[in-house]
């Protein structure tokens, strides 16, 4: 099973500590962000990362390597610079993902979410996507998405926040040319389906987007791990 983690991003709320290093390789519970996704993919199964690059890739390949140290295989898909946004970002990384469903999440969020409870990629039936929804955070309070009794995703109802954690069929991308694309307008394109589906995560979730976010979660991981 495949997994892709979204780490071309620049970082500018969190200058000046990503100006020499990529936002995830910022160090919380004396681990970078990445680590933790790794170890957590490597728990449920994945056997193969792919990583995608554009800010300070050389930091980001010596850092992780191969993958070796987690039992996993990485791929590394580099990005030109200033990157190729989300959806962007994925299609380029599509050779390398195949042609069966793979879990993708943000490398600048930590989560106690269980990647085990994402579906696998043989249990996806005509679903585009799987989002996974947290409660809206204060810096985002508006959120994105709803979820219906059938654990549809909808845009009508009480919105939620995506957690960046997200199991998606190649399909989503079919039909888009490479370059630079948001992830939303196909995520829109899907709820219109009827083809994404999506569950509520009450546990913790953090969107490491600023110094601050940074040194609480730290502080929270020092104490709890």
């Amino acid at each position: 099973m495949k997994a892709m983690i979204l780490a071309a991003g620049r970082g500018e709320r969190m200058r000046p500590l990503t100006d020499t290093l990529p936002k995830p390789l910022l160090v919380v519970g004396g681990k970078p962000l990445i680590y933790w996704h790794l170890e957590k993919l490597a728990n449920a199964g994945v056997t193969e990362v792919i990583i995608n690059t554009a800010w300070l890739a050389a930091e980001l390949v010596a850092a992780i390597g191969n993958g070796e140290q987690w039992g996993i295989r990485v791929q590394w898909s580099h990005e030109p610079s200033g990157g190729l946004e989300t959806a962007g970002g994925i299609i380029q990384a599509l050779p390398l993902l195949g042609e069966a469903p793979f879990w993708l999440v943000n490398g600048d969020v930590w989560t106690d979410f269980n990647f085990d409870l994402l579906p696998k990629p043989n249990c996806f039936d005509d679903s585009l996507g799987h989002l996974v929804l947290v409660d809206n955070p204060a810096h985002h309070p508006t959120g994105d998405f709803a979820l219906s009794d059938e654990n549809k995703v909808s845009e009508q109802g009480q919105l939620l926040t995506f957690s960046g954690v997200s199991a998606l069929h190649p399909k989503l991308f079919a039909g888009y040319a490479k370059g630079r694309l948001a992830l939303r307008p196909l995520f829109d394109n899907a709820i219109a389906q009827g083809k994404l589906t999506g569950q509520y995560h009450q546990g913790l979730w953090t969107d490491v987007g600023t110094p601050a976010r940074l040194e609480e979660l730290n502080q929270y991981l020092q104490v709890s791990h």
